[in-house]
């Protein structure tokens, strides 16, 4: 079964908080698809990618060969670029978490509504018998709750 991580932000945005996330995925080697809902919020993304410390090669839907981008952004959960860890943002749902060997649901804490749909997602997600974690923001790092 895949491994989910539920990534509580409390302190942060999602522009803030995914460039590490992804740049510990790149360190190691992976390729990551960031599935987000809606096409507007993912290009928001990518320009917060390019404007942040840590070089992030990455492409959009619209710009071409997935092939050739360790990162990919995208409204469609399908693998493209080869990608065996998924970033689900923006509330984004999808039936081929089996396809990737983790994924990382980043959600928003400040949010009741995300947050209860965060709930739903991990009650289905153990009824399917994934291997689970829950990671809420502290003042400096992610700390792992569950």
């Amino acid at each position: 079964m895949t491994e989910i991580g539920f990534y509580h932000l409390t302190r942060s945005t999602l522009a803030q908080a995914l460039p590490r996330l992804l740049a510990r995925t790149l360190a190691t080697g992976q390729r990551a698809l960031v599935f987000g809902s809606s096409a507007a919020g993912l290009e928001a993304l990518s320009t917060a990618l390019w404007t942040q410390s840590a070089w992030l090669p990455h492409g959009l839907t619209s710009d071409g060969d997935p092939d050739l981008q360790p990162i990919w952004l995208s409204t469609m959960a399908e693998p493209l670029n080869g990608a065996r860890y998924l970033f689900m943002v923006d509330g984004a749902e999808t039936d081929r978490i089996k396809d990737y060997d983790r994924v990382f649901d980043l959600f928003d804490g400040n949010s009741p509504e995300t947050v209860a749909a965060a709930r739903v997602r991990w009650k289905n997600a153990k009824d399917a018998g994934h291997s689970l974690a829950y990671w809420q923001q502290t003042e400096s790092s992610w700390q792992k709750k569950a």
